[in-house]
């Protein structure tokens, strides 16, 4: 019974299309599109740096990136990023501030969808923000799993060891 609930979960928490998310009226897409700017990056660099003012919503076009935080003191990889990915959702639709660092592991481009247009877009089509909100909500979900799998590993793992004497 517990691994159909963790399977349905995963399946809930699977991203949508970028298409899907961005879905609106013909006015606002061209809004969003004709205040998207191209941002090209190269291997090492950062995007923006964790506490620092988002600028708006970033959509990778080609290339990695890591996102990495300072948690409690200790620098914490929160994993990858490549191209399809939305990036900080939590920031350009929360307090306006990053919350992890982002650095190309590779030469790389980005879309960014200036926080400016951003509002206008909410405001013409509300829809959009919840689209977005609902996304966001899934990537926290993902996260989770993603934690709640490593933890039972490592637990399995563990009592493995003690079992075989290891």
């Amino acid at each position: 019974m517990q691994p159909e609930a963790t399977t349905g979960q995963a399946v809930n928490a699977a991203p949508h299309p970028l298409a899907e998310l961005l879905a609106c009226p013909p006015e606002t897409g061209k809004l969003l599109n004709g205040s998207a700017r191209s941002v090209e990056v190269k291997a090492g660099e950062s995007v923006f740096r964790q506490s620092e003012a988002c600028e708006g919503l970033y959509v990778v076009v080609a290339g990695e990136f890591v996102r990495k935080a300072e948690r409690k003191q200790a620098r914490v990889t929160l994993g990858q990023v490549k191209a399809g990915d939305l990036v900080e959702l939590a920031a350009a639709l929360g307090d306006g501030r990053h919350t992890y660092t982002l650095t190309a592991v590779s030469p790389a481009s980005l879309l960014l969808l200036p926080m400016g247009a951003l509002q206008q877009a909410f405001e013409a089509y509300p829809p959009l923000r919840m689209q977005l909100l609902e996304e966001l909500a899934r990537e926290v979900s993902r996260a989770y799993n993603a934690c709640r799998i490593t933890r039972l590993m490592a637990a399995r793992h563990r009592s493995s060891c003690a079992a075989t004497g290891r």
